[in-house]
């Protein structure tokens, strides 16, 4: 099949691209910057540069390529994100998920594209009520923090677009918390050996990890063979933080975390730190397992972390 994927030189563009080649299919990476071209042509794609924001440079990019398939994988998410600022962080990843969403999906209907897949997120967005995990039919968070609103309007937004898009297969990839080379995850641990990343309260909030090789290759059988809808992309094990935290914790080494009351994180790490770390919801990967016939390589955050850390060891040793 012909493959466009929009945002080819982020974490996720680096990772799945070359799984879409080795798969035998031709792809084009769009990025929004012709320094971006050497990237992607290493990784066995046809470049081509546009804005996203700009809807006529979309149209044209994806109208030159005529893709079977497009993937929606553009956001400008940093590594370590300052959770007091989260607002402020996600200005232009809300964009890329509301005016992106509807230039790519429009561009994609144009050029006859037979199916859409776009990246999601699946975590704190999940109603922090009810069961410590959810499936794709519960609701979203129904009365989210000031600093979280306009980023799950725009989530809702991409979700909507996407998935009831007429006369194209839409499908939704939630995926879980990044971890893997490249990743936050990287960042994650690096904190954890610092002893920088405290348990809040009773650390209750239920976290659903994704290993960066695993996104890519539920990524691949969506855009081959999924039918239309949202899915959960996590792996097999959801965890509470104050589980995950001090199993990292131990991996790596470092001392035991530190507890902090919920009252003190609020004026260290905000209100967004607190529902991460005591409130959020993990995610079920039924669905996406039994309709798109994927399994995660790294079926627990547990064994896909333990491999993160020893690669990164062993690139310290070279």
């Amino acid at each position: 099949m012909r493959i466009f994927v929009a945002g080819a030189s982020g974490v996720v563009g680096r990772h799945l691209l070359p799984v879409l080649v080795a798969a035998g299919h031709q792809v084009t990476g769009m990025t929004r910057s012709e320094s971006r071209r050497s990237l992607v042509e290493s990784l066995g794609a046809v470049h081509v540069a546009a804005d996203a924001l700009d809807r006529q440079a979309v149209l044209r990019a994806v109208e030159q390529a005529r893709p079977d398939v497009v993937i929606h994988q553009m956001t400008a998410i940093p590594q370590a994100i300052n959770l007091r600022k989260f607002d402020e962080q996600f200005v232009l990843t809300d964009r890329l998920r509301s005016e992106g969403t509807d230039n790519l999906l429009a561009a994609a209907r144009a050029a006859g594209s037979q199916r859409f897949v776009a990246q999601s997120y699946t975590g704190w967005p999940n109603a922090r009520v009810g069961g410590p995990v959810k499936t794709e039919n519960d609701p979203l968070d129904s009365n989210p923090p000031a600093i979280f609103r306009r980023s799950l309007e725009a989530i809702k937004h991409l979700e909507s677009a996407v998935s009831l898009a007429p006369g194209i297969e839409g499908i939704v990839l939630r995926y879980g918390a990044f971890y893997g080379p490249d990743t936050g995850g990287v960042w994650m641990v690096d904190q954890i050996r610092k002893r920088r990343l405290p348990i809040v309260g009773s650390g209750s909030a239920v976290w659903s990890f994704i290993h960066i090789d695993d996104v890519a290759t539920a990524t691949l059988a969506a855009a081959e063979h999924g039918r239309p809808g949202i899915y959960n992309i996590t792996d097999d094990e959801p965890a509470p933080a104050s589980v995950w935290i001090t199993e990292l914790a131990k991996m790596v080494h470092a001392r035991p975390p530190m507890h902090i009351p919920v009252w003190l994180a609020r004026f260290a790490i905000g209100e967004a730190g607190v529902i991460m770390m005591n409130e959020a919801r993990g995610s079920s990967n039924q669905k996406a397992k039994a309709q798109l016939a994927w399994i995660p390589r790294w079926k627990s955050w547990r064994d896909g972390f333990r491999a993160q850390i020893a690669s990164e060891q062993q690139s310290l040793a070279a």
